[in-house]
């Protein structure tokens, strides 16, 4: 289990010609720190990491802001048609992502939201995904009703 990574760990140190050398050498004659400071470098990774940070950061900000407020209504708010609402929210789990991507690639650039970041994030703001929803929904009816009686108190 541990191989793999000792593995990964023992070839990034390796020069490029002795990663594939039969016998294998776990530990590798030079070791190279050369590779990573090459590797960080060659292309602008810092920036790769900023803007990997500013997607998670603004999509689990958007999950749980919107998808717990969605859950929260399925789960405590009594409205007619709930259950049926919530059907349709599990039933858009069951479309093909693929079957949504022209139609989205068209709102998008009809929105002139191509090469941004808007339809990474801003989609999140509105419902969070319903398997977000679904399992937040599930922990809040775990919740006693009780416990919020007593805040409300």
């Amino acid at each position: 289990m541990l191989l793999p990574l000792l593995w990964m760990v023992s070839s990034s140190l390796k020069l490029e010609q002795r990663v594939f050398e039969f016998p294998p050498q776990l530990i590798p004659n030079p070791v190279r720190f050369q590779n990573y400071v090459e590797a960080l470098t060659y292309k602008p990774f810092h920036i790769y990491i900023r803007n990997t940070l500013f997607l998670v950061v603004m999509n689990e900000i958007a999950v749980l802001l919107s998808a717990s407020f969605c859950a929260y209504g399925f789960a405590r708010v009594r409205f007619p048609g709930r259950d049926l609402w919530f059907g349709v929210v599990l039933a858009t789990m069951m479309v093909p992502g693929v079957v949504l991507m022209v139609p989205s690639f068209v709102i998008f650039s009809r929105l002139k939201w191509i090469d941004t970041f808007y339809p990474l994030t801003v989609p999140v703001f509105f419902g969070g995904g319903a398997f977000n929803i679904f399992l937040l929904r599930q922990f809040f009816r775990t919740i006693p009703e009780d416990l919020a009686d007593a805040a409300r108190i």
